[in-house]
């Protein structure tokens, strides 16, 4: 099967990488290089990287997209963060892969949402491409359990493996699988900023440690010092803080942490 691939971010990878190994790929469209690190040095996308070391052929804009050159049996759609035109969905099947239990969770950060909400499961859902953002019809879905203690990180490696044999049963025969609509009323994710990091200590301990492990790191000050808090469990109903990064120093455990305070009172928020 000739394939078009679109996406950009790095959990794309290892799915992109299985289709590969199975498909003639067409050509790669991903987004445009962004500055990067403390110097904003221009940093190719995961998958612009991956197609480059495969020798495939790479778009980094959506507007380089021509359905006379780009003939292709189907455009595989997963976490592109770009909306695809008439030009693009007409051209031929368009399938989206879309991690959370649709119409529930449609938009930008579906998996860092679910683990922020405290959810136990979510979806992955093979699904047709739509002019509406994540409103097409759904091909397939599984549901993935999201433990205590699973991030994001720990979670799209989850939905990745998922979708790599979700791929492989439709893609075996596409013309057996009838799309279903969604049935329900939507919900709508939203990127998330810097302000969505900072700790509130009044909250409830398992709302902080969903928060953590949704964002990758919660801010806030421990005796008057900023830090970022990077992981955290929860044992015998305490939140309990195993990483910690203090201002302008490396990642370091609360252990080690705790004892550069030199006994001080440990004074949260402040």
């Amino acid at each position: 099967m000739k394939i078009i691939l679109m996406g950009t971010n790095s959990f794309v990878v290892p799915v992109f990488d299985a289709v590969a190994n199975k498909h003639d790929i067409v050509s790669v469209f991903t987004r445009a290089p962004k500055p990067m690190g403390r110097k904003h040095i221009l940093t190719p996308s995961p998958v612009h990287q991956w197609a480059e070391q495969r020798g495939l052929t790479v778009h980094t804009s959506i507007k380089e997209f021509n359905p006379e050159q780009e003939h292709a049996d189907m455009i595989l759609v997963f976490s592109y963060g770009v909306i695809l035109r008439d030009n693009v969905l007409n051209s031929a099947k368009c399938v989206n892969i879309h991690p959370s239990a649709l119409p529930k969770y449609r938009g930008p950060s579906p998996i860092r949402t679910a683990i922020l909400n405290g959810d136990k499961t979510m979806d992955v859902c093979l699904m047709a491409m739509s002019a509406e953002m994540d409103a097409g019809d759904i091909y397939m879905r599984k549901t993935i359990d999201i433990d205590e203690n699973d991030t994001n990180e720990i979670m799209e490696s989850k939905v990745a493996d998922t979708a790599i044999k979700m791929l492989d049963e439709y893609m075996e025969n596409p013309d057996k699988f009838v799309a279903e609509p969604q049935i329900g009323e939507p919900t709508f994710t939203r990127k998330f900023e810097g302000e969505d990091e900072i700790i509130d200590w009044t909250k409830d301990i398992h709302q902080i440690h969903n928060q953590i492990r949704a964002l990758g790191c919660g801010r806030t000050k421990i005796n008057g010092s900023d830090v970022k808090v990077l992981k955290t469990a929860i044992e015998n109903n305490e939140l309990k803080i195993l990483k910690i990064q203090p201002a302008g120093k490396n990642p370091m455990d609360w252990k080690s942490f705790v004892n550069g305070l030199r006994g001080a009172e440990i004074k949260y928020g402040e």
